[in-house]
């Protein structure tokens, strides 16, 4: 029987009266002992991961439904019933696939799922089965004790978001909308977690924003021939100029309202008076000049951004090929879509084209919801010398793929970490790996708001 004084009074019982402590640690390990390496193309296995979180929500008492798209290739998917019908629904989502990595490198192997001195290590440790593992943490707690969140919750653990997403969030939000019916908001990755901008402050950056995905390929064409030659229409050349030219575009300043939000906050929080974003003579390199650490969280998304990260040309010294390529990962701020194209334009130059290989949209979540509130109110309320600050995010999350359904996204995976912990390294880096406590810590936090927000 449900525990009505528990739930009346908000839960007021810590998660770690119970085995959910334990069990968000177990379920870290666990989950990164399963090797869903995505190297692209297909070659990824999520099958394993999912069918153990589904398990685990069963046991809950819910319904997960396996879904794929490409045999091996699994999805979970379930819905909580809230307490007010008429609420809508929040979609909780986190990614099953990791990026490779080699063990030769690591302190620890990466798959072993080590817990030592208090970490667990292993790739997905932070990116992100984590998180994957505090929201079934969370939700296990409140079956075991008839808790019930206020509105709908729908969680999907996805495949394929390390990289197309056609696996995963893409073909959710395909050919399954109807099971995200009534969300019009969602928590995933990349947010909440603890942020150390110098003595004394000591920030959590929450993530209303993203910029959008402009992955190219570029293509120089020209006159093939002996290498001996003199040759004025060489395929290599022109690529290189125009490779060369786009690494040093200087791009301008563009403040999108999330941009704007968070160097407004950081600049209060710094002492400094609240800037004149509009001024003509603005300048925003001179305010993250006195922003310190905290300038990295604004830095990266004050601009569109396109850096070359790819060459493919030739086949022999002597030979001058008639065609050559090159990659270039682009980036665009909410609304900078026509700008970058037009920049490219310009950029590549002649002889040269270019081309979308993968495009997803731009993203901004508003900072003055109520679901923006309760994620703030619940960092706080648990950390509270901290302070929450909203940022865009300078890379992209499955929120995109779930936009299509006209879902709003935050990142928000709270942690609190220790001074010295680089938490952004982690992502796709060597020796990755998560504090117990910050386990424990994000447990609280999501208990707190996936109830109220």
């Amino acid at each position: 029987m449900a525990d009505p004084t528990r739930q009346d009074r908000g839960h007021e019982q810590d998660p770690s009266d119970g085995p959910a402590f334990d069990e968000v640690v177990t379920f870290t390990s666990d989950l990164i002992r399963m090797d869903t390496t995505n190297r692209g193309g297909g070659d990824c296995r999520e099958r394993p991961a999912a069918e153990y979180v589904a398990e685990r929500l069963a046991d809950a008492g819910l319904a997960p439904l396996l879904l794929e798209r490409t045999p091996g290739r699994t999805n979970v998917v379930a819905r909580i019933e809230g307490t007010d019908p008429s609420a809508d629904a929040l979609l909780v989502h986190g990614h099953l696939d990791v990026v490779p990595a080699e063990p030769a490198d690591w302190t620890v192997h990466p798959f072993s799922g080590e817990v030592r001195d208090g970490v667990v290590w292993g790739r997905g440790a932070v990116d992100m089965k984590n998180m994957d593992a505090m929201v079934l943490a969370v939700v296990r707690d409140w079956a075991r004790h008839g808790v019930r969140p206020r509105r709908d919750i729908v969680l999907a653990y996805t495949a394929d978001e390390e990289a197309s997403a056609e696996d995963g969030a893409g073909f959710l939000a395909d050919r399954h909308a109807d099971l995200f019916e009534g969300c019009t908001e969602a928590v995933g990755e990349s947010g909440g977690y603890t942020f150390h901008a110098g003595p004394g402050m000591t920030l959590y950056p929450v993530a209303a924003g993203e910029r959008g995905t402009a992955w190219l390929r570029l293509t120089a064409r020209g006159r093939a021939g002996h290498g001996s030659k003199v040759n004025r229409e060489n395929a290599v050349s022109r690529l290189a100029a125009a490779v060369a030219r786009i690494g040093e575009h200087q791009w301008p300043v563009r403040l999108t309202p999330t941009v704007r939000a968070a160097l407004t906050e950081l600049a209060v929080l710094h002492g400094l008076d609240a800037p004149d974003l509009d001024r003509p003579d603005f300048d925003v390199d001179g305010l993250l000049g006195k922003l310190g650490p905290a300038a990295t969280l604004v830095e990266a998304t004050l601009r569109n951004s396109a850096n070359p990260t790819m060459l493919d040309a030739g086949y022999k010294v002597n030979v001058i090929p008639g065609t050559a390529t090159a990659h270039v990962d682009g980036r665009t701020v909410p609304g900078g879509d026509e700008e970058f194209a037009a920049t490219l334009d310009e950029l590549t130059g002649p002889g040269v084209d270019w081309e979308f290989v993968h495009r997803e949209v731009a993203l901004q979540a508003p900072v003055d919801s109520p679901t923006y509130a309760a994620l703030r109110a619940s960092v706080e309320r648990f950390d509270p010398d901290a302070r929450v600050v909203p940022f865009c995010m300078s890379g992209g999350t499955d929120a995109k793929q779930f936009s299509r359904l006209g879902i709003v996204g935050y990142g928000f995976a709270p942690m609190r970490l220790p001074v010295g912990y680089d938490y952004q390294a982690m992502f796709h880096g060597v020796d990755e790996r998560v504090p117990v406590d910050a386990l424990h810590f994000g447990v609280r936090v999501l208990d707190h708001c996936l109830r109220t927000a």
